[in-house]
């Protein structure tokens, strides 16, 4: 008998175990659920990567979405609301506005402010711009993405200006003339203000159109599937939100292994056919994307020196946050906001950086100081830890004077070929794991691969990496750390509408704001990269990058004045 009721207890222990594995699968499907599954878009696993997208779907955030669980304090909800606030931008009227009704470039023209009066060093320049659109008729709204700056070719010398929306298609641009000589004005249209509503609603609605994948494997058996922030439909996934910074990230769960068995991180690729037709005409290379803007007047002023004044600190400004924040002449940068030592020989770099340690976190782009200094220094000799091509990590070593530098690239989302799994670590929590100290070196960017996704997911990745330096900075306050800002590409029709110069520009504008009032410094590779003759690029030219060098490394070791 006691046989039997043995058996009937392991009979109901059995069932109680069946029942919460169905609970847990349940609870599992019900959490992964998306109600607003994006119609006609399909994923084939294993080794085989295929999107189909319907153009008239329209998605919106998805509700398990990290961005929009996050649980934040009532200093961080207002902090969030005054950013967003901070960089709306102005619309245009409701309604659908047909392609000869945008902003048109070649009809639309500048003025300098009184051409003719006389100008010194230290002075305001004003210029009046005048949008209109392919009929010729004046634009009565705002919203147009502008980019402005004044150069002396022959000086080699260019600085950016400040635009400011007057929302009835008049901009007024603000220059502060920086340089004695003959300087001329040049504005572009990068986006009219109906393409940049495209863009917007893009960013809000279509967050997964770069995607991206895992590979798990297990022996010789491999299966490869989409990963996001999010990911629609109703599917199950593997959940690799990182535990101390609640940074979520989402993998559909493969077929046949475990998520334990993930291998590696890559781009997917992006999602096509975003735009309806009448969208796609806001979006053409030699009409109305980064083209010049003419000049219905004098295009160039002169401008005499500054009497009485010391050359050496006559261009210099107190104001940490002041516009420009720099400018080129003779094709090195002069920062307005503190002294640049321009490190010419190889020598200077290497007393300057001896016994200390350099981290570099981020993308490509500062992937290219790691470049930079290991060719430019002899001394500094790459040791290879066997990291794929371009991606890192990698290391550089100067035993005789005790230099190590070191690159990282940031964690997901990141638009990289693969990244090992074992690699992907996100900046915070490398952060806490540096001691610091006079002599540690610190170098962040992270901003290129942020701009299809809504603002609020990169105010999360900000603020991780703001809460581990400012502990970083309390237990060793002599680190070192320096922002490197995003910078200004070369676009077309189809890089606009994921790397839009005008999403680099709120990112932008929203790291400035965050990381403003703590002890770290810029390196404004934005107005860099605006203000230098040479064309736009995602990866800057050297003369560039080497400017950016020496402002970082006069932070490392400022001049004694």
């Amino acid at each position: 008998m006691w046989r039997d009721s043995f058996r009937l207890q392991l009979f109901c222990l059995l069932m109680a175990v069946l029942a919460l594995v169905v609970l847990v699968h349940n609870f599992f499907q019900l959490e992964h659920l998306d109600d607003d599954t994006t119609l006609g878009s399909n994923w084939i696993t294993e080794n085989n990567v295929q999107h189909t997208l319907s153009q008239t779907t329209k998605t919106t955030r998805k509700p398990y979405c990290g961005y929009t669980q996050q649980t934040l304090s009532k200093r961080e909800q207002a902090e969030q609301e005054s950013l967003l606030a901070a960089i709306q931008w102005p619309k245009p009227p409701e309604g659908k506005i047909a392609f000869a009704q945008s902003s048109d470039p070649t009809h639309s023209d500048f003025v300098i402010v009184k051409p003719s009066r006389f100008f010194k060093v230290g002075d305001q320049l004003e210029v009046l711009v005048r949008m209109k659109d392919f009929q010729g008729n004046p634009k009565q709204y705002g919203g147009d993405y502008l980019q402005a700056r004044i150069h002396s070719p022959g000086l080699k010398a260019g600085a950016a200006g400040r635009v400011v929306d007057c929302h009835n298609g008049l901009y007024k641009v603000f220059f502060t003339l920086l340089w004695p000589g003959e300087v001329k004005v040049s504005v572009s249209l990068v986006h009219p203000s109906e393409a940049i509503q495209v863009l917007l609603r893009l960013r809000e609605e279509k967050p997964d159109r770069v995607y991206f994948k895992s590979t798990f494997k297990s022996g010789r058996y491999s299966e490869t599937t989409e990963c996001n922030i999010c990911l629609p439909g109703g599917l199950p996934v593997c959940n690799f939100t990182d535990l101390y910074t609640g940074e979520p990230w989402f993998c559909y769960k493969p077929r046949k292994l475990s998520c334990a068995s993930r291998i590696s991180h890559a781009k997917g690729g992006y999602l096509k056919g975003l735009l309806t037709q009448e969208e796609s005409l806001f979006f053409q290379s030699d009409v109305n994307i980064k083209r010049p803007i003419r000049s219905s007047g004098p295009d160039l002023v002169i401008v005499k020196p500054k009497a009485f004044t010391d050359s050496s600190s006559m261009d210099r400004a107190e104001d940490p946050t002041a516009s420009p924040s720099g400018y080129y002449y003779e094709d090195q940068w002069r920062s307005r906001t503190h002294w640049i030592h321009n490190f010419n020989k190889s020598d200077d770099i290497t007393e300057c950086l001896q016994g200390k340690v350099i981290h570099l976190f981020g993308d490509s782009t500062m992937r290219q100081w790691f470049e930079y200094l290991t060719a430019f220094v002899p001394d500094l000799v790459e040791f290879n830890l066997g990291s794929p091509k371009n991606v890192g990590p990698f290391m550089s070593v100067d035993l005789r004077h005790n230099i190590l530098l070191k690159f990282r690239c940031h964690g997901p989302p990141i638009r990289f070929s693969t990244v090992f799994s074992s690699e992907l670590r996100y900046i915070a929590n490398e952060l806490n794991n540096i001691v610091g100290g006079r002599n540690t070196v610190i170098a962040i960017t992270i901003w290129s691969h942020f701009s299809t996704f809504p603002v609020e997911v990169y105010i999360r990745r900000l603020r991780n990496i703001r809460r581990a330096i400012l502990l970083l900075l309390d237990r060793s306050p002599k680190t070192s750390i320096v922002i490197r800002t995003a910078n200004v590409q070369e676009l077309g029709p189809e890089v606009s509408l994921f790397n839009s110069d005008w999403y680099s520009f709120q990112l932008d504008s929203v790291m400035r704001k965050m990381f403003s009032g703590i002890a770290v410094h810029f390196v404004d590779a934005w107005e860099m990269s605006v203000a230098h003759y040479l064309p736009h690029n995602l990866h800057p030219n050297e003369i560039i990058v080497k400017n950016q060098i020496d402002a970082f490394l006069s932070y490392v070791c400022p001049l004694q004045t």
